[in-house]
């Protein structure tokens, strides 16, 4: 009974550490105090799971093995796991995006990136070995009976406030279900506009994800087309430029003939000889007069090439 009064305790401190986190960077970013979560109160339970899921499972495996890379190696994975499992269910309940990483290096599905894994696997070491040891002996200074008391007060308001969230979310879910307009933005002001007569509660949620990104169907299907459209017009524009190149060739040749005909004449004799000479040269039966001119012509065949080479890139420039 202890132990699980402790969990909990220790779920609601570190819901609110990580809503005093979640403020403070959306202030630096914002430059306005944004009431962070889906809940009013001062507390994000997916930073409270995370930490008791670490501490439970660091305290398991700690009979078999304890180190700090063991604790980083379980907090990078299960705050991983956390935040996947957490975005998925979003996404799918209410359609919608609260956070997205998909701009990120390394992310998986814009849910999870290598920053944030990291930091929780650092956050992971942080817990074990510098604020459950404090908490710990925090909650021995206090008697069971008055740890039990603060932990079921704090039950009661939490529940109450994710009851009056959920009406919150449902109103949400309804807005974006019934909306018409094909991208987030135009959704996001519909949400606002819904919410702008409504009490706090209501304004303080619409408030608390100024970026989050809507993701109906009609914008899977409005994002399809446009994919569908740039894929078509990539494959024309490459057509066309193959076009272009094919007939700047020709023109390059036209006007190289009508320039100098003689040249032309003569690049085509060339080609026609060097064709001759490969149907009757042999190298195991020819003589030494005739590897000797077969060099000679080749000689030449290199000068000529760099000349029209030369001669090419004038005419291009």
């Amino acid at each position: 009974m202890e132990y699980l009064i402790n969990l909990l305790l220790l779920f609601f401190a570190f819901s609110f550490i990580g809503w005093c986190i979640e403020v403070t960077l959306k202030y630096r970013q914002f430059h306005r105090f944004i009431n962070r979560g889906f809940l009013t109160g001062p507390w994000l339970p997916i930073y409270g799971f995370g930490a008791v899921l670490i501490t439970v499972s660091v305290q398991g495996i700690a009979g078999f093995e304890s180190s700090i890379g063991t604790t980083f190696v379980i907090s990078f994975n299960v705050c991983g796991i956390v935040e996947y499992l957490a975005s998925y269910f979003l996404e799918k309940r209410y359609h919608a995006r609260w956070w997205d990483y998909s701009q990120k290096p390394m992310n998986l599905k814009g849910r999870v990136w290598i920053g944030n894994l990291i930091l929780f696997g650092l956050g992971g070491i942080a817990i074990i070995e510098l604020a459950n040891p404090i908490f710990y002996d925090l909650f021995s200074r206090i008697s069971l009976m008055t740890r039990s008391i603060i932990a079921g007060l704090l039950s009661c308001v939490f529940i109450t406030d994710y009851i009056s969230s959920q009406f919150i979310m449902k109103m949400v879910k309804a807005g974006v279900e019934n909306s018409e307009a094909d991208n987030t933005e135009e959704i996001n002001k519909e949400i606002l506009l819904l919410f702008s007569d409504k009490s706090y509660f209501y304004r303080r949620f619409a408030d608390a994800y100024p970026d989050v990104i809507y993701r109906t169907e009609k914008i899977k299907a409005h994002m399809e087309e446009v994919r569908i459209e740039t894929e078509r017009l990539r494959a024309e524009a490459e057509v066309r430029l193959s076009e272009m190149n094919e007939r700047l060739a020709e023109s390059r040749e036209q006007f190289a003939a009508t320039v100098d005909p003689v040249g032309t004449a003569k690049n085509k004799m060339i080609s026609k000889q060097e064709s001759l000479i490969e149907l009757l040269y042999d190298e195991e039966s020819a003589t030494e007069e005739m590897k000797g001119l077969v060099e000679e012509i080749a000689e030449c065949k290199s000068i000529i090439e760099k000349r029209r080479i030369g001669g090419n890139f004038l005419w291009e420039h």
